[in-house]
């Protein structure tokens, strides 16, 4: 075990994906529910991997700040989008650390971005209503020198999914369901 991470069960997982790479492929899923105002409850029930399904319970409660017209009681999206890109990243060193023999004392990762709300509330059609730039910055020690962290640095960088996904254009493919008056769901 080196940084929390069983190595040798690492290792074994990249031979398994190298040697039949349909083991590697992955599916997840996530169902949201809105709970009132800015409130919605999403729950995760199981992912795949392999083609094996695996379960999961898990339950993630998103709200707005007070100034946002929420009221303030969990984390809100962008609060979630900057957590799920830091976890990805944490993963990424403590793997790859591990991986190659470097022990991690701190790992602590910040996370900025500014958002113009003139986009998202549609008053200038000229302004994102996202993200122009999403800043991180890593802090760590541990016993590799700097050269080897900043080695990490970048394959961390190259093979984060979180890290990708918001650094490139994703395909979405959209759908929606209306419920009429006289007619019920189709699920």
């Amino acid at each position: 075990m080196l940084n929390g991470i069983d190595v040798d069960a690492l290792k074994n997982i990249t031979d398994q994906v190298t040697k039949n790479p349909r083991q590697g492929m992955t599916s997840w899923g996530a169902t949201t529910t809105w709970q009132g105002g800015t409130r919605s409850d999403t729950q995760i029930n199981a992912f795949s991997v392999g083609g094996e399904t695996v379960e999961r319970n898990f339950n993630l409660k998103v709200d707005e700040p007070s100034e946002f017209l929420g009221t303030n009681q969990f984390a809100n999206p962008q609060d979630y989008l900057l957590t799920a890109l830091n976890a990805c990243i944490i993963v990424g060193y403590a793997t790859l650390c591990a991986a190659e023999g470097i022990k991690i004392d701190i790992l602590r990762i910040e996370t900025t971005g500014d958002i113009d709300l003139r986009g998202f509330l549609g008053i200038d059609p000229t302004v994102k209503n996202g993200y122009d730039t999403i800043k991180f910055t890593v802090f760590i020690t541990g016993d590799a020198t700097a050269e080897q962290f900043q080695n990490i640095h970048e394959k961390v960088k190259a093979s984060s999914p979180n890290l990708f996904n918001l650094a490139n254009p994703i395909n979405f493919e959209t759908s929606l369901i209306v419920k009429m008056a006289d007619r019920p769901l189709p699920y």
